[in-house]
């Protein structure tokens, strides 16, 4: 089951470190990423495979959403055909 995870916030130190660690740490591979800085905000867009993660989809966003809170950026994970359809125009 794949996932995207996005991340916006005002640009600092050890965002990228912070999620990809909390990622490796379960099991949730990144398959495709891409990220902007524009005008001191950070954008990042994940395309994630959650299909061997230690944790279910759901404790994956609610803790991901906390680590944001931490640092001070939103994240947000959706599943992929959430997304896509929230998305289609």
């Amino acid at each position: 089951m794949k996932g995207i995870i996005t991340v916006l916030g005002k640009d600092k130190v050890g965002i990228i470190a912070r999620v990809c660690t909390y990622l490796a740490e379960n099991n949730v591979n990144i398959l495709d990423i891409s990220q902007t800085i524009i005008q001191g905000y950070f954008n990042m867009m994940m395309i994630v495979d959650v299909s061997a993660a230690a944790k279910t989809f759901e404790v994956l966003v609610e803790e991901l959403q906390a680590a944001g809170v931490e640092i001070g950026v939103e994240i947000k994970l959706q599943h992929e055909d959430i997304f896509n359809i929230m998305h289609r125009i």
